[in-house]
């Protein structure tokens, strides 16, 4: 892994390059800083994404 990388940091709510921050507050790594930016949103799609899924899930019972 290389310290190229980008995360988005939790901690200090910012996109960051390199391993800068404790594990547990990093996203990532991301391919570049603007993806690393847009973390909390991507985060978002999935969930709701993956929520939307359990629930047609659970209406094939």
């Amino acid at each position: 892994m290389a310290d190229s990388e980008w995360y988005y940091c939790l901690k200090h709510h910012r996109a960051e390059q390199g391993k800068r921050c404790w594990f547990a507050d990093r996203m990532g790594p991301y391919p570049d800083q603007a993806t690393a930016e847009r973390a909390l949103e991507i985060v978002q799609a999935r969930n709701k994404r993956e929520d939307a899924r359990d629930h047609a899930w659970g209406e094939d019972d």
